[in-house]
């Protein structure tokens, strides 16, 4: 196993065992990079000490895809990198001739941009009934890569019961148990209990350090008639069909983590956060939640009520407000049900966005998180004197 530098200052996160700290890295999921990244990467240098990044896909339609990944940003950035190489779940092929030589040019061409890249991730959902092929993967991919390269797979729960899974985690150095996926509109991304059973189960198999991945994500399950339903996340998926949002509680995550401090399970090495946060990833969680997660603090969620004069429209008698609130906490948090306008003297009042105003209430029409720091705009009110609001927030 490589081992990994932490950068900035170091967080204890979680005691995988005596004496040691164990790792925090972070997922960089998006195909195509833009400026947000390198805020993103500035931002998080003290919280992850190494970066997974998506680089390739392999998919039985679509051939090979290349992740627009900036390695300059990489490079400048410094830290460990590994390379997450996904291969789609409905390839019926997997064969090395043609996957291990486009590896191995991404591997020359990220390590000659002055990446430090130190590890390989295959991240394939393989049927439980193809392990043994996957193993013979994996197996010709050691042989072919280079010898300083950690490798490493993704490993799903659905494989815990298979006989195929102790011989699979022989052929890799390292692996990471993905605890967050859609099981059902019902128990969302996370099921704490099931992450539970999960990680002990997967500790009696390992024969070598592991990881945990959790999210710190939200998703949308979206089911139009006579089709399945598609889990819409990082990109918008452009269909006409009813949503269904699928959030996690870093409440919830909090309480796991310090379990899992309290109790580290055999061989645990970590935890991979899925995804690092972009500003304009509205459902990643912002970095101050994670971060609040990550170090254990307390997790705040406060509304601040802003009623902001317009000049232009006062007279003697009123003044036109624009109503917003702000999450002043240092979590995201949903937002308020609803919001009563205490004030009695205004003549009018209207709702904006996901409001709408009704007897002297902004109703919520779609359920919606604000991250933290955030305003949000609610409507207007046309008064006598600066109006006033009371936040109804469900628990």
């Amino acid at each position: 196993m490589i081992n990994l530098r932490c950068s900035g200052v170091f967080f204890l996160l979680l005691a995988a065992s005596a004496g040691a700290l164990a790792d925090s890295q972070v997922y960089i999921w998006l195909r195509v990079w833009n400026d947000q990244h390198k805020t993103a990467l500035q931002q998080s240098q003290a919280l992850f000490a190494t970066l997974r990044v998506l680089g390739i896909q392999f998919h039985p339609q679509e051939g090979v895809r290349l992740a627009r990944v900036n390695t300059s940003l990489l490079q400048q950035d410094g830290r460990p990198v590994w390379l997450v190489v996904r291969l789609d779940g409905s390839l019926t092929q997997l064969d090395t001739t043609t996957m291990l030589p486009q590896i191995k040019r991404l591997v020359t061409h990220w390590r000659k941009a002055g990446v430090n890249l130190t590890a390989i991730e295959i991240d394939y959902d393989a049927p439980t009934s193809r392990l043994s092929d996957y193993q013979r993967l994996l197996m010709a991919m050691r042989q072919g890569l280079p010898s300083d390269i950690t490798l490493s797979i993704t490993a799903l729960p659905t494989w815990l019961t298979s006989p195929g899974l102790r011989p699979l985690l022989k052929a890799v150095d390292s692996s990471v148990l993905q605890l967050h996926s859609v099981q059902s509109p019902g128990t969302g991304l996370f099921d704490p209990t099931l992450a539970r059973r999960w990680s002990r189960q997967y500790a009696l198999i390992a024969p070598h350090p592991f990881y945990l991945a959790l999210p710190a994500y939200g998703s949308a399950l979206i089911a139009a008639p006579g089709q399945p339903a598609s889990v819409e996340s990082e990109s918008p998926l452009w269909i006409a069909a009813e949503k269904q949002e699928l959030s996690v509680s870093p409440r919830q995550i909090d309480t796991f983590t310090r379990e899992l401090e309290q109790q580290p399970p055999h061989h645990f090495s970590g935890i991979v956060w899925f995804r690092l946060p972009l500003d304009n990833d509205t459902r990643a969680w912002s970095l101050s939640t994670l971060a609040a997660v990550i170090r254990h603090q307390p997790l705040t969620s406060r509304w601040q009520w802003l009623a902001l004069p317009d000049k232009a429209n006062a007279s003697a008698e009123s003044t036109l407000y624009e109503l917003a609130i702000k999450n002043t906490g240092n979590i995201d948090a949903p937002l308020p049900a609803k919001i009563t306008l205490t004030t009695e003297d205004c003549l009018a009042a209207d709702g904006a966005g996901s409001y709408r105003f009704s007897e002297q209430t902004f109703s919520l029409t779609a359920p919606a998180l604000l991250r933290a720091g955030r305003t949000q705009a609610i409507g207007w009110a046309r008064c006598s004197t600066p109006p006033q609001g009371k936040f109804h927030v469900n628990p």
